[in-house]
């Protein structure tokens, strides 16, 4: 079913691009392939505070089903069925030293945008539609990203931008998607999701908004039968 979709999706996402109002974007996977740097950056984490965890490509893939960084040390450490659990403060400086080596990978420039991405951006943009961020990561990831693709002055082409911290509850719940219609003052029906994940393709399906899969690396074995296309990037759709 998915391999139909594909096949299909090219006109029908052209079609639901311009239709909408607010194309809403995810980040991580969706924007740019991301999740390998973050996971370089923790281990790197992991190596600095002496801890002898090692995450492989594998291990990590299981652990992005956990939405959050913080969240994913938490369950990877009790895995290890280690007592007693790590301490909120040391989740934090875990998380800190990952971002801060994360930020320095990004500036390298290893990591660009996907195909179409700025396409995309730049032909919305120009057609009026309002453009907004929806995403689990953090602000500083989101700023380390996109200020090295986009250039410093990026926020100024969204209209909102909703992070994990932002809200109380992660995708898959739809509380970063709920808090853009609110800011954006929309209905759900009249904006599109761009995701790369079942965890993004639910947390906007339960805010009733449209989606739009992009697959990405890690994610690109999911379930998206319930997406209204999937894609295997965004070229040609500027």
């Amino acid at each position: 079913m998915q391999a139909e979709a594909s096949a299909l999706a090219p006109m029908d996402a052209a079609d639901l691009i311009r239709r909408a109002v607010a194309l809403i974007f995810d980040v991580d996977g969706t924007l740019a392939e991301t999740e390998e740097l973050h996971r370089q950056a923790f281990n790197h984490a992991f190596a600095r505070a002496g801890l002898a965890w090692q995450w492989d490509r594998a291990v990590y893939k299981d652990l992005l089903r956990v939405t959050g960084g913080k969240e994913r040390m938490r369950v990877y450490h009790g895995r290890q069925q280690i007592a007693p659990p790590l301490a909120e403060a040391d989740i934090a400086e875990l998380h800190r030293i990952k971002t801060a080596y994360y930020a320095e990978l990004i500036e390298t420039g290893c990591c660009p945008l996907r195909p179409g991405v700025v396409d995309l951006l730049a032909a919305a943009k120009a057609r009026g539609q309002r453009l907004a961020i929806a995403t689990t990561t953090s602000h500083g990831n989101i700023d380390a990203l996109l200020s090295q693709a986009l250039g410093k002055g990026w926020a100024a082409d969204f209209e909102a931008v909703v992070a994990g911290d932002d809200v109380r509850h992660k995708k898959p719940a739809p509380d970063v998607y709920l808090e853009i219609l609110a800011r954006l003052k929309l209905d759900a029906v009249d904006c599109l999701a761009i995701e790369d994940s079942a965890n993004g393709l639910i947390a906007a399906s339960r805010a009733g908004i449209p989606v739009l899969i992009t697959r990405s690396v890690f994610f690109r074995d999911d379930d998206f039968s319930a997406a209204r296309v999937v894609l295997d990037d965004l070229s040609g759709l500027g």
